[in-house]
């Protein structure tokens, strides 16, 4: 895998700034933009500068290349995918909590709408005197 995935000499190094470091910082972004409300294609755009800092910092601690088209495509890859899954994971916990009688989890990255009512003894008066 070493040259297709990452040029260092360890896996530890790519795993460590491209995953770990880089991967943290992706998801924060995401979430960060579902945190408010912009869209997905935002997360894209801004995966783009992040993806070149993480190829500065593999250059600058350990001697990678800046500008390789086809290791920095291998991080913005991997940047999007942990920056989509940060901004997926956020919108769904924003949907299911403010719109809670609407929205319910639907697994780690779903939501779907509720099926019965959030709070079914909830009735006005009028309607319990009716009954009796």
């Amino acid at each position: 895998m070493q040259g297709v995935l990452y040029e260092e000499d360890s896996l530890f190094v790519f795993l460590l700034v491209t995953v770990a470091m880089g991967g943290w910082l992706a998801w924060m972004t995401g979430r960060a933009l579902a945190l408010t409300w912009r869209g997905p294609a935002k997360v894209a755009a801004a995966m783009l500068p992040l993806a070149f800092a993480v190829r500065f910092i593999h250059m600058a601690l350990f001697g990678g290349t800046l500008i390789e088209p086809h290791y920095y495509v291998v991080d913005l890859v991997v940047l999007l995918v942990f920056g989509l899954l940060g901004y997926r994971r956020t919108r769904v916990a924003q949907m299911v909590t403010q719109y809670r009688w609407l929205y319910e989890r639907d697994g780690f990255l779903n939501w779907r709408e509720r099926r019965e009512p959030v709070a079914p003894a909830l009735e006005t008066a009028a309607a319990r005197a009716d009954r009796g």
